[in-house]
């Protein structure tokens, strides 16, 4: 395989290197065709790979699963590593108890793969048309679609494709008889990743039950007048006034964001919620003083989104929150303790201090965290002291062991996370995804080869402040 692949990098370097500027218009479209069939056919190596992984299990991998190995030794992103695990379950080779090897779950699909016809994109929706497929839909009929949507695949683009599919399910399930393991399997819902404007987009499913709690709800906090930011006292229980309600000018859509938050802030204040990985289930943000001060710029929550200093405000007059307000150089308080169990006031030092999880490339926030004692572990004589923890998301704290990855606090209070020798790809030991500011900023050590901000004069700033 190793040589296969150094013939393959020398071919590539040379396609690299050639010159396109004697190509027709039709001569560009068909060498790009026959690369992305190249890519294309490409997966099916990559679907052996995986399955190789799976098959060598934790133990082989540090601990951790295929899908952040994969996430981190190859720098892209959570999403893409899991879709790539699912098409290498879908199509990959499979083996049974006895050895004996075994056609992929869809094997039509995988064969239209290797030859380089059919795309991520199609893989995804056949991928998502099996998956909304009733129980009750037999055997024969899921092989018979599968040999269908493979040949469709070969020959449609990826709108029509779905078209096709979506037909196809109407042919398999003309009633819509979905009973309730596959309501149940299809629930769910979704919060993408915070956007530049600082919204959050939500998508997905709720099961009649959910919706009939919600229903209610809704019908009294969305109704007009309620729940109005825009009021000086907005109205959340009792009937809202005739003034409230002609003066209520808000979309259907923002009434019903507005008796979110509204839902959220009444659960927070009953106090019922226990505690989440030894603090209070509430909203942690922190901050610096000037920032505060100024009432621009961004506080950070536990769950690593950023939130306005006007909304940090406003929401500061409801209580019920933890608000950790720090300096300008961040400095941590020095907090000891002779018990294992770190203290809450030392949870809020480490999540102004580190914000989630400091395992390289991990994006666990701060509620997703264990404390981790990082200099020494408890059981070998470690200190529960502020300065020698750290935070670790659940994944990330138990691969580290004496065969496993191992961490250290460095010289600058930073937690270095030492990977075993065969995870060792030269890459980060740090966490700099909570701290996004420290990968533009040229003069940190741990980014001394990353480009940052343009500077003023011709020599820049000195990188000792002097």
């Amino acid at each position: 395989m190793t040589d296969l692949l150094s013939e393959l990098e020398a071919t590539h370097a040379q396609l690299v290197a050639a010159t396109v500027d004697d190509l027709s218009a039709e001569q560009v479209l068909t060498v790009m065709e026959r690369l992305q069939k190249m890519s294309w056919a490409s997966a099916t190596v990559d679907h052996k790979l995986i399955t190789q992984l799976e098959e060598l299990g934790p133990e082989a991998l540090g601990g951790d699963k295929v899908t952040k190995v994969l996430t981190h030794r190859l720098r892209i992103s959570a999403e893409e590593a899991r879709q790539r695990g699912a098409d290498a379950e879908a199509l990959g080779p499979r083996r049974a108890m006895t050895g004996e090897v075994l056609d992929p779950v869809m094997p039509n699909v995988a064969a239209q793969v290797a030859e380089g016809r059919v795309g991520p994109a199609h893989v995804k929706s056949i991928r998502e048309f099996f998956t909304a497929l009733p129980d009750h839909v037999d055997l024969s009929a899921r092989v018979a679609a599968e040999e269908l949507a493979a040949g469709h695949a070969s020959t449609l683009g990826v709108p029509d494709f779905r078209a096709a599919l979506n037909r196809m399910l109407l042919w398999l399930d003309p009633d819509g008889s979905f009973n309730d393991a596959d309501i149940q399997r299809r629930r769910g819902i979704t919060f993408g990743k915070q956007g530049a404007d600082g919204l959050i987009r939500v998508s997905g499913h709720l099961t009649p039950e959910a919706w009939a709690v919600w229903e209610p709800v809704m019908a009294k906090n969305a109704a007009p007048g309620m729940c109005n930011p825009d009021d000086e006292a907005p109205c959340v229980t009792g009937r809202p006034s005739e003034a409230q309600i002609k003066a209520d000018h808000r979309t259907k859509a923002q009434r019903q964001h507005d008796a979110l938050l509204a839902g959220g802030r009444m659960i927070l204040a009953s106090k019922k919620l226990g505690k989440l990985n030894g603090l209070p289930v509430t909203v942690i943000v922190t901050t610096t003083l000037k920032e505060l001060q100024s009432g621009a710029g961004f506080g950070i929550t536990g769950g690593g989104s950023l939130l306005p200093m006007r909304d940090l405000i406003r929401m500061a007059s409801h209580a019920f929150h933890y608000l950790s307000v720090f300096d300008d150089d961040g400095q941590a308080l020095y907090l000891g303790r002779a018990k294992r169990i770190a203290t809450p006031a030392q949870r809020l030092v480490l999540f102004s201090k580190e914000r989630g999880c400091s395992a390289p490339g991990c994006t666990a926030s701060f509620y997703q965290c264990q404390v981790h004692h990082a200099a020494q572990d408890w059981i070998e004589g470690g200190e529960t002291n502020v300065n020698e923890l750290t935070l670790a998301c659940g994944t990330d704290n138990r691969k580290v062991g004496p065969d496993g990855w191992a961490t250290r606090i460095r010289d600058d209070g930073r937690c270095e996370w030492i990977p075993p020798p065969h995870l060792d790809n030269g890459g980060p030991r740090v966490n700099d995804h909570h701290h996004p500011e420290n990968l533009l900023n040229p003069y940190k050590e741990d980014n001394e080869a990353r480009p940052g901000p343009p500077q003023s004069g011709a020599d820049g700033p000195d990188p000792d402040g002097e």
